[in-house]
């Protein structure tokens, strides 16, 4: 099953309640919420008051993505304010297996991200232990980059990695991802789509979100086509 995780950043933030209802009745079953210190990357976003506030608003799957520096500080901090899976870097860290073992710890789910310069190898150490890896295809830090083109080879790569080794780890994609783009990377082997602008701007989100489910539904049934053709050889 392939999932949307529509990103706040690009929310309107006078409508906010509002929108987040719309994205969980069009059938967004995530809440990416991008997290920022002003220090690991250039900008500064939202943190634990706005995800407080919200968790009463939503049942989605609230998808915390850490880019800060030392992210196990506020571990806690952010299960307590709802979050349901917390990424952070494994560039903000020197201690990433003990940011997983706590996330773990406090009852939720683990994830992983690299920036578009990282090799994907660096994740390998820690693909037993996580339950996401995040692949992000724009430099983190701004909404509304493009998509850059080599992550298609890093999705892939990450993709044989892990269904060679039989791995039950998820595969997120975030930047620059939208109705042009999203068939090419599930394609490529992502699991979970991260779409700001392609969701919240232009028209309407309930239109917006339909226009990744449709491709969603497609790539799901031709799954089935090609499982069921490898089951009759």
């Amino acid at each position: 099953m392939y999932i949307l995780a529509p990103s706040l950043l690009a929310a309107d933030f006078n409508i906010l309640g509002q929108q987040i209802l719309e994205t969980q009745k069009a059938g967004a079953k995530y809440l990416h919420i991008d997290v920022m210190d002003g220090v690991f990357v250039p900008s500064i976003s939202f943190g634990m008051p706005l995800m407080k506030s919200i968790r009463g608003t939503s049942e989605q799957f609230f998808d915390v993505h850490l880019m800060i520096t030392e992210p196990e500080r506020y571990l806690k901090e952010f299960v307590e304010c709802g979050a349901d899976g917390i990424t952070f870097h494994l560039e903000a860290t020197g201690c990433a297996e003990k940011a997983i073992e706590e996330i773990h710890a406090l009852g939720v789910e683990a994830g992983i991200s690299i920036k578009p310069g990282t090799p994907v190898e660096a994740v390998y150490p820690y693909l037993d232990r996580v339950e996401m890896v995040l692949i992000m295809s724009v430099e983190p830090g701004f909404g509304g980059q493009p998509f850059m083109p080599e992550a298609y080879q890093r999705i892939r790569q990450l993709r044989d990695y892990i269904d060679e080794r039989r791995l039950p780890v998820k595969i997120e994609v975030d930047g620059g991802i939208g109705k042009k783009n999203v068939r090419e990377v599930i394609d490529a082997g992502a699991d979970i789509c991260v779409a700001g602008s392609a969701v919240f701007k232009k028209r309407s989100i309930s239109v917006n979100i339909s226009r990744f489910m449709k491709a969603f539904k497609e790539k799901e049934e031709k799954n089935r086509c090609s499982d069921g053709k490898d089951r009759q050889k």
